[in-house]
């Protein structure tokens, strides 16, 4: 019988071909089995991974990681899209980014785009896999990281951690604040006015202001 999932691993991470014709739990089943199959090659690396073969919806994005997780001690980092430029540019800068966060600094994810004035607040470093829309929030004592676009406000190091910093592929604020440093534009945006635009960028205090620069790995090696 033809295999449902193949897996092929690269360095950065992890490709799923899926069969375009198979019943999406038979898929579940054999991502499961194989992953617990490999799960001492894989170890607890990080990885980003790639859906390939077929169309899948946001909860089958889900179910994918799900399995994955509960199956092996695999972390993935973000579903990479199909845009190879997109993908070079930030597989490459989170590849610091991540190692930084498992290397002691208390991280989490946040799966989802937050929308209609959402706020999500936490203690640790996040990283958000997907949009952050105008009115909405992030709040972190630590570090933000958003696997998309920042168009409404974040707010870092509120413990008063220095070095702290925002990220994100798209990087267009209403408001950021980072200790007791501030940035806001001068008009609200709308949702519905957001192109997509690929600037990804990192927010750090420079010389007690806020500044922005190309979010690249030598200027994440520097935090």
């Amino acid at each position: 019988m033809k295999d449902l999932v193949v897996i092929k691993s690269y360095p950065n991470g992890i490709t799923l071909h899926l069969n375009e014709e198979a019943s999406f739990d038979d898929i579940l089943d054999e991502i499961a089995g194989k992953f617990s199959e490999a799960k001492g090659f894989f170890g607890t690396a990080s990885m980003a991974l790639s859906i390939e073969g077929r169309s899948v919806t946001d909860a089958e994005e889900i179910a994918v990681l799900d399995t994955i997780r509960k199956n092996s001690s695999v972390n993935v980092v973000c579903i990479v899209g199909r845009d190879d430029a997109v993908n070079k540019n930030f597989i490459k800068a989170l590849a610091h980014m991540e190692k930084k966060l498992n290397g002691g600094d208390d991280g989490q994810f946040f799966k989802g785009t937050l929308k209609n004035n959402e706020v999500i607040e936490t203690d640790n470093s996040i990283i958000i896999l997907g949009d952050v829309y105008p009115g909405s929030a992030v709040i972190s004592a630590k570090n933000i990281i958003v696997l998309g676009g920042l168009y409404g406000e974040a707010y870092a190091g509120g413990n008063g951690m220095e070095g702290a910093f925002v990220a994100a592929l798209e990087m267009e604020p209403e408001r950021i604040i980072i200790g007791d440093f501030k940035y806001k534009t001068g008009t609200r945006q709308s949702k519905w006015s957001i192109r997509p635009k690929v600037q990804p960028k990192i927010a750090c205090v420079k010389n007690n202001r806020i500044a922005f620069e190309p979010l690249t790995k030598d200027l994440l090696s520097s935090f």
